[in-house]
């Protein structure tokens, strides 16, 4: 077991995951995270949060992704805050190896980890802002190539080895920073939501950094898998409203060629899985 980690404390954003919760919550308190919240989106669902000895937030709806994270994080005060899908599980030192990263450098918000599939391979967790031009080719390839140059230049590392954003699957945020961002933007439904915390970071003069030393296992799509077409809409609608609100300048008049393309390819996703 990992030494006590004093300055830090976890907000869970659950829906319908199940016993993942429960292995969630227990590699946490392995780490020495001793204050968790979880978070209850689903209104149906049975108050099995809180056999597991955490504090349960119960909105009484499905408020989202960051919605939900930002009203754990007000019943806080650490001075980290870690962010965590579910049905994540925490390798050994991960917690403590993201917390020194963040200690020896008082510029760095946000740190993520290298985060793994349940099958062992790497999940690409840290990526570069797309621009429009790739942006649109990771969107229309994506789907029948999954392989393609595109999606493979924005699910990768700059060539300096730093990135633009991390997943929020799982990441350990500088409260000081989180609270002067305001937190997640709640116009996010689901997706995209961390990449603009990235941005809001980014903007604001606070560093993003992975640490690959520290590694979590996430088993994907857990929560979504009841309600995949939904989640499917709210994807592409977030891109879009990420690209809404950062375009500047003359990329703002391609924003009818990014509607136009995000409906093409969401019709294509949803045309292949009916």
């Amino acid at each position: 077991m990992s030494s006590r980690v004093p300055s830090t404390a976890a907000v869970i954003v659950d829906f319908r995951s199940g016993e993942a919760l429960a292995q969630c919550v227990a590699s946490l308190r392995d780490e020495g995270v001793e204050d968790i919240v979880v978070v209850e989106n689903d209104p149906a669902a049975t108050p099995g949060a809180a056999r597991l000895g955490v504090r349960v937030v119960e909105p009484g709806l499905n408020v989202g992704y960051g919605r939900g994270v930002n009203r754990g994080a007000a019943l806080v005060a650490t001075t980290y805050l870690i962010v965590s899908n579910p049905d994540v599980v925490v390798h050994s030192g991960a917690i403590a190896e993201l917390c020194r990263v963040l200690d020896e450098d008082s510029t760095t918000g946000i740190v993520g980890p290298l985060i793994r599939r349940s099958d062992g391979t790497v999940y690409p967790s840290q990526r570069v802002f797309p621009s429009v031009w790739l942006a649109g080719a990771h969107a229309l390839l994506a789907p029948v190539w999954p392989a393609n140059p595109a999606t493979r230049r924005y699910r990768s590392p700059r060539p300096d080895g730093t990135g633009d954003w991390v997943s929020g699957a799982f990441f350990i945020v500088r409260r000081e920073a989180f609270e002067q961002v305001g937190g997640f933007d709640e116009r996010y439904f689901m997706f995209a939501e961390d990449m603009a915390l990235c941005w809001s970071l980014r903007e604001a003069g606070w560093r993003v950094r992975a640490v690959d030393s520290a590694e979590v296992t996430h088993v994907e799509g857990v929560s979504r898998a009841s309600v995949g077409r939904r989640m499917v809409v709210a994807h592409h609608v977030s891109a879009f409203r990420f690209e809404a609100q950062t375009s500047r300048g003359w990329r703002r008049a391609f924003l009818p060629v990014a509607a136009l393309v995000l409906s093409l390819r969401l019709v294509a996703v949803l045309a292949r899985g009916s």
